[in-house]
């Protein structure tokens, strides 16, 4: 098989092929760091991450960019409503950039509990202002735009293939009609769907962050900034681009359009802006669709002052809980959250690391060499290669794990080499935590100034034993056992107390 994603330009599944072989360039987008991110916003970035590890599990060489949003967002994607950054700022009585820092920490902690491997790169909307001033020269340059009522605007009827992501009716779309919500509050505009490039102090004089420009001293509209950095860093032309599925209708469209805008003749004949375009669907409450406006919304493991919030691991669930609920569903399908749900992926996750833990005993903690592998055990490979290939299908990689880790013909050393090679994909740390499970308590060295030098000695004892030299070994053990320190073999390996 080859790796085959479904592409929501075409809504089709489709074979991937690079525009370098061997290389993926993929651009996902990124908060907008004026709160926590809830639990559903954390879904894009485990679908991101499963993405990044596929292409790496499968060979590719990779450029992973995303953006944090610390300029200005308006509530609504169509240039209405607050601005959130502002907003949050005047709550928590600091400067814009100080929120924007403190929930760019927040969100970089909550990856990190995830396992998400940190993106090639992070850009900073506030650090590419000059890169967003030069496009939107070029897309003005190409006669794209209007200026009205001290706003610089995109005029989506000079873009004829401005419907196509999002299969829009362009008739209606400029009617203020069709499939998408478009709320008229900007009577500057041609059409209700026009959108706003750069805001000048004719809208929310007190904006807090501005900056020069040839339209005048402002800020830029939201869209452009995935434009101009996603060029920046990976070209005029690449691979994938990603998000959730809301983003379909309006900032991924705009983003096509202002991109595609500023193209030359030659840049059009190279291609499109994009080739694959990917989203993953909705995080469904029970009750509702969460809300940070609101308040009702659920974070990964920050606690909330407000009584409608709350956080998993107030739940009793460990964020790789979390993790492994989403891995048991596809990331095109809905998924509906409840706290069975949850109970069902700590119950599994926590037999699954039972289940490795017992290979690392029978094992001795020695994985079977991958060239070395018996068919049956390549078979599970192969199996769990084609379930990434198939459009990034989790659920039936996190079956294929569980099955492979009962099988009774696999030879221990054998389990533990399929566990470890798919666990690089599916990222549950399931040896590290069968590890952690299997360890003594009390068994930290912490400040301990002779640690170094008796771990060491612990390891030569251990290799001594494996090369049947058992007197070396028992040499070993006897002078530390005369400094005080105990060895204690446990299933996955030597630790060592002192009495």
């Amino acid at each position: 098989m080859s790796l085959k994603l479904f592409n929501t330009m075409g809504k089709s599944l489709q074979e991937f092929k690079p525009i370098t072989e061997g290389f993926c360039g993929f651009y996902g987008c990124g908060p907008t760091v004026y709160n926590y991110a809830h639990i559903g916003n954390l879904r894009a970035y485990v679908f991101l991450d499963i993405l990044d590890r596929t292409l790496t599990y499968l060979g590719y060489k990779i450029k992973h960019v995303m953006n944090i949003t610390d300029v200005g967002h308006l509530t609504g994607d169509n240039d209405d409503g607050e601005d959130k950054m502002k907003k949050s700022a005047a709550e928590r009585h600091q400067s814009v950039l100080e929120v924007a820092k403190f929930y760019t920490d927040a969100f970089i902690k909550d990856i990190d509990a995830l396992n998400i491997r940190h993106p090639d790169v992070i850009c900073k909307a506030t650090e590419h202002i000059p890169e967003m001033i030069e496009l939107i020269k070029k897309i003005e340059a190409n006669g794209h735009t209007y200026m009205a009522g001290g706003n610089l605007y995109y005029d989506i009827s000079t873009y004829p293939d401005y419907a196509k992501l999002a299969n829009l009716n362009m008739d209606e779309l400029q009617a203020g009609a069709g499939k998408r919500k478009v709320v008229v509050v900007d009577e500057n505009k041609r059409n209700p769907g026009d959108f706003v490039l750069w805001f000048t102090k004719s809208k929310f004089e007190d904006q807090a962050m501005t900056w020069d420009s040839p339209w005048g001293r402002g800020y830029p509209g939201w869209h452009i900034e995935c434009s101009a950095m996603s060029m920046k860093y990976l070209g005029k032309h690449f691979d994938i681009h990603t998000g959730g599925i809301d983003h379909v209708p309006v900032h991924h469209t705009n983003e096509i359009a202002q991109s595609e805008g500023s193209f030359t003749e030659e840049d059009r004949k190279e291609g499109p802006w994009v080739n694959y375009w990917l989203h993953n669907d909705f995080l469904i409450l029970e009750g509702g669709k969460m809300s940070k406006s609101s308040g009702n919304f659920i974070t990964l493991q920050t606690k909330l002052p407000s009584e409608k919030g709350y956080c998993l691991t107030d739940k009793g669930y460990e964020p790789l809980d979390y993790r492994y609920f989403l891995l048991a569903g596809h990331y095109r399908k809905p998924l509906v959250f409840s706290f069975n749900g949850m109970d069902s992926a700590k119950n599994s996750r926590k037999a699954l690391v039972n289940k490795v833990k017992s290979i690392l005993d029978a094992s001795n903690g020695k994985a079977a060499d991958l060239a070395s592998l018996s068919p049956k055990a390549k078979e599970y490979l192969d199996a769990f290669k084609a379930d990434l290939e198939n459009d990034l299908s989790t659920p039936q990689a996190l079956s294929r794990v569980q099955i492979a880790v009962k099988d009774t013909e696999l030879k221990p050393e054998e389990a533990l080499a399929l566990v470890q090679n798919m666990d690089s994909v599916l990222a549950l740390s399931l040896v590290e935590e069968a590890k952690k499970a299997a360890a003594p308590a009390g068994d930290s060295h912490e400040g301990d100034p002779e640690a170094a030098e008796i771990d060491a000695l612990v390891i030569q004892r251990t290799e001594a034993k494996k090369a049947k030299d058992f007197a070396t070994a028992d040499k070993i053990r006897n002078d530390l056992a005369a400094r005080g320190i105990v060895i204690i073999d446990t299933p996955t390996g030597p630790t060592w107390k002192r009495q």
